[in-house]
């Protein structure tokens, strides 16, 4: 498969459309003078971040912010960062749902040498294995990474709100990197009307009719919270910092944080099913669904090139070939019930929240998404 020579990006990915020369459209059209405009709504969130961190600080809780805990470099380090440089009471929290044996041995080593708290919640699985069964049976549009992610990713982020709207702790501060989850769910901040107003239980899951009322009640909803509840802001603080992910990886192999910088690496620390979603994707799509999100950060000088150059063609053998890494496509496959048929594409995208959430985020200044009293809300479904 032809790629970008720039960016890496592959020729399959849609609007990718590489010309006689092999530059992709969005390396063509890539003007690094307009990044600053991109900079100046970065030195925003900054400064907005700074002020929430400064705030944050002993408001009579026994916590300042609540870190979701994947094992990953970015939620190692950013504990780290908000400890040391900031001075911050940081609870890690960790869902322990298909997290691996790499990011495990992550978590461990990073909260012992970090010395913070943990909070780890371990939901039933049974209900987990039903729900990735029926998602990579009824995928939507955009593919399995889409599908499971954005509903895989509520559930442990609602966890996190549920916990720190419970002990009273006024931020949530994600490990995202820039480019994670997609713009359209979040840039720097949820949307404040997202956590204060809205249930995040699918449409699609409560349609189907397969899941009861208790295992939807495993989303987050405010309604269930008293009358003048307040939400803690979730922000994700490396979308406000400058980010290098070579960086990254390096600063958490010197500091002790992380035993290797394989370790370190995305490839060896996700999430183990994460193998059988990309498996479905280059069967159905012919590219690997992660290839637009790391040729973005290359195209940007936030990602070295040579890496994911060799690293993005070993990825996808062994996705494909089910080795090494790659086995856990087998074993997942087996863990649900699964054969090659059943990773059906059959629904249509669906936008990430409802209109007049979108409408509110589209004018809200930083900031906007301070706690506020759920009194104020309209419920709505996600």
């Amino acid at each position: 498969m032809r790629a970008c020579r720039n960016c890496l990006l592959p020729e399959a990915v849609p609007g990718a459309e590489l010309n006689a020369a092999g530059l992709c459209r969005p390396c063509r059209e890539y003007n690094p003078s307009s990044g600053v405009a991109v900079e100046q709504r970065r030195l925003r969130w900054e400064a907005d971040l700074e002020l929430a961190l400064k705030a944050c600080r002993h408001q009579g809780g026994a916590y300042d912010c609540l870190v979701p805990l994947s094992g990953g470099k970015d939620s190692v380090y950013l504990i780290h960062k908000l400890k040391n440089d900031y001075g911050l009471r940081v609870l890690a929290h960790t869902t322990d749902i298909d997290i691996g044996p790499v990011a495990w041995d992550n978590i461990r080593r990073a909260v012992d040498r970090l010395d913070v708290e943990h909070m780890v919640y371990r939901p039933s699985m049974a209900f987990y294995r039903k729900l990735f069964r029926w998602l990579l049976m009824n995928q939507e549009a955009r593919g399995a990474v889409h599908t499971v992610s954005y509903v895989y990713a509520p559930l442990f982020e609602g966890n996190a709100l549920q916990a720190a709207t419970q002990l009273n702790i006024p931020l949530v501060l994600a490990g995202y990197s820039p480019g994670q989850p997609l713009p359209e769910r979040m840039e720097y901040e949820f949307p404040r009307l997202a956590i204060s107003q809205v249930d995040w239980t699918p449409p699609e899951l409560r349609d189907s009719g397969e899941f009861d009322e208790q295992e939807l009640a495993r989303f987050w909803n405010p309604a269930r919270f008293p009358a003048g509840t307040r939400f803690p802001r979730y922000l994700a603080p490396y979308h406000a910092w400058r980010y290098d992910q070579d960086d990254m990886m390096k600063k958490v192999v010197e500091l002790g944080l992380i035993a290797s910088s394989k370790s370190a690496s995305p490839v060896f620390s996700n999430y183990p099913i994460n193998w059988l979603l990309m498996y479905s994707d280059l069967k159905n799509f012919g590219y690997n669904p992660y290839a637009p999100e790391f040729s973005a950060l290359i195209r940007e000088g936030k990602a070295n090139r040579q890496y994911w150059k060799l690293m993005g063609k070993v990825v996808d053998f062994i996705t494909l070939r089910k080795i090494y890494l790659g086995r856990h496509v087998a074993q997942h496959m087996k863990w649900l019930g699964l054969r090659d048929e059943d990773l059906r594409i059959n629904r249509p995208s669906r936008p990430e929240w409802p209109e007049h959430v979108r409408n509110d985020w589209q004018t809200a200044a930083p900031g906007a998404g301070a706690p506020v009293a759920k009194e104020d809300a309209r419920l709505v479904t996600a």
